[in-house]
C-alpha cells in the first residue's frame, strides 16, 4: 500500500478544462488567468487578485508592493516553509521571527505584542509582519490587526495552506484583517494549478503594483505611458519587474478546481474528525481548533507527548515509510537552517517552535484518502509506537 502525505485530485472535468486551452489561441497568460482571478475574488470576497507562477513569487510581489527595502524588518513565524522569510531577503530587508502558540502552532499574539514593545524601545519595529496559517488554520488575525494599528506595520497573510478556510465568518483571503493575502496552488495544497500562487488585496494601488511587477514592469496602457508613443502597439517598461506570470493552462485547471473547493475541504474535515476520534488513546496531541476558525486542513500533524516517543521519532518515521505510508515532518524551523544560522540565529532562539518540530509528524491528509487507508495508517502508527 502506497499512501502519500498529500495528493492532488484531478477529475475528467479538470483534464477537459486544460485540453480546451490547449486547443485555443492562448497558452500563456490570457483569458483563463482572468477567469481564475475572478474565481478567487468571488470565493474570498477580495476586490483584486494577481495570479502568478508560485506562492513564493506572490510573497515577493507583495513585499515589493508594500515597499519593503534595505533597512526594513519583516517578522514571520519560524514554523513555516523558508519562502515566508526569504521574501524579505529578496527585497534587501532583514528577517526576524515570532515564536508560536503551542496549541494552535501559529504565530503567538502575546509573543508578538511583547516583541513589538521591545522593538519600539530600540527603534526596530517591523515594516511587515507575515502570519502563517499553518496546516490550514488561520492565525488570530483580529489581534494581529489591532497590533498593526498600534505599531504601524503592514500585514501579509501567508495563507498558502488555507484556501477554503475561514476566520470569524470571513473567508481566508478576504483581507479583512490584512493588506495582502497569499495563496498557494502546489499539487499537495487544497486546490492545484500544478504550480501557482495568488496575491489578493482590497487596495487598488497594491493590486496595480503587483500586476505590473509580475510581467517585467511593462505596461501597454497608453494612459500610463510617458514621452513619445509610436502607436497602438507600444509598450513601456516603467519599473524593474519579473516574469512571474501564470499560464492559461494552469489557470484553467485552477478554475475547474475551485468548483470542487468546498467538497475538498469538507472531505478533509471528515478525515480530520475521524483522526481526532481514533487518536484519543494515542500518546499524541493535535493542533487546537479555536472557535470561529474553520481550518482548510492542508496538513494533519500529531505531536508525541513523551520523551520516549520523541527520541524514537526517526524509528517511527522509518516504520511508517517502510509500511508504504508517506508521513512527513512540517517544518524544520526556518531560523535553524544553515543560511539563517549564518545571520546569527541558532537553536534556542524560539523554543516553542523548536519543541514542536522535534515531536511532530504529519499523517496522510488528502480528500481521496479512504477510511480503510486511514485505518491502515492508524494501525501502523500504533504498531510503530511499540517498537
Amino acid at each position: 500500500m502506497k499512501i502519500p502525505y498529500g495528493r492532488q485530485s484531478i477529475s475528467e472535468a479538470d483534464v477537459n478544462a486544460v485540453l480546451k486551452v490547449l486547443n485555443s489561441d492562448w497558452l500563456t497568460q490570457g483569458p483563463s488567468v482572468e477567469s481564475f482571478e475572478r474565481a478567487a475574488m468571488g470565493h474570498s470576497g477580495a476586490t483584486f487578485a494577481c495570479a502568478v507562477n508560485s506562492a513564493t513569487s506572490a510573497l515577493h510581489l507583495a513585499c515589493l508592493a508594500l515597499e519593503l527595502q534595505d533597512g526594513d524588518w519583516l517578522w514571520t513565524s519560524p514554523n513555516t516553509f523558508v519562502a515566508s522569510a526569504n521574501c524579505a531577503l529578496y527585497c534587501g530587508a532583514r528577517v526576524d521571527f515570532v515564536d508560536i502558540d503551542p496549541a494552535t502552532l501559529n504565530m503567538c499574539p502575546e509573543k508578538l505584542e511583547e516583541k513589538l514593545q521591545t522593538a519600539e524601545k530600540v527603534g526596530k519595529l517591523p515594516k511587515v509582519v507575515v502570519p502563517v496559517h499553518f496546516a490550514g488554520l488561520s492565525c488570530d488575525m483580529e489581534r494581529v490587526h489591532k497590533l498593526s494599528l498600534k505599531y504601524g506595520f503592514k500585514i501579509i497573510e501567508d495563507a498558502s495552506h488555507a484556501v477554503g478556510g475561514s476566520y470569524l465568518e470571513y473567508p481566508v483571503g478576504s483581507c479583512h484583517y490584512s493588506d495582502i493575502t497569499i495563496l498557494s496552488f502546489h499539487p499537495v495544497k487544497i486546490i492545484t494549478t500544478g504550480e501557482g500562487g495568488m496575491a489578493l488585496t482590497n487596495n487598488p494601488h497594491l493590486a496595480s503594483r503587483m500586476s505590473l511587477s509580475r510581467s517585467h514592469g511593462i505596461t501597454k496602457d497608453l494612459a500610463s505611458m510617458s514621452g513619445n508613443i509610436d502607436g497602438d502597439w507600444s509598450y513601456q517598461q516603467i519599473e524593474l519587474g519579473f516574469n512571474y506570470r501564470m499560464t492559461d493552462l494552469q489557470a484553467a485547471l485552477g478554475v475547474s478546481q475551485y468548483g470542487r473547493l468546498a467538497n475538498f475541504v469538507s472531505a478533509r474535515h471528515e478525515l480530520a474528525e475521524r483522526y481526532s476520534d481514533k487518536l484519543a488513546d494515542f500518546p499524541v496531541s493535535i493542533q487546537k481548533q479555536p472557535d470561529g476558525i474553520y481550518s482548510a486542513y492542508h496538513l494533519f500533524v500529531i505531536n508525541f507527548q513523551d520523551e520516549i516517543h520523541i527520541q524514537k521519532r526517526q524509528l517511527i518515521f522509518n516504520h511508517l515509510r517502510n509500511a508504504g505510508i508517506g508521513v512527513n515532518v512540517h517544518y524544520i524551523p526556518v531560523h535553524t537552517q544553515p543560511y539563517y544560522k549564518a545571520m546569527g540565529f541558532d537553536w534556542g532562539d524560539f523554543p516553542i517552535s523548536e519543541g514542536y518540530y522535534q515531536s511532530a509528524l504529519s499523517l496522510p491528509m488528502f480528500p481521496e484518502l479512504t477510511f480503510d487507508e486511514q485505518d491502515y495508517v492508524l494501525n501502523e502508527l500504533r504498531e510503530s509506537l511499540s517498537v
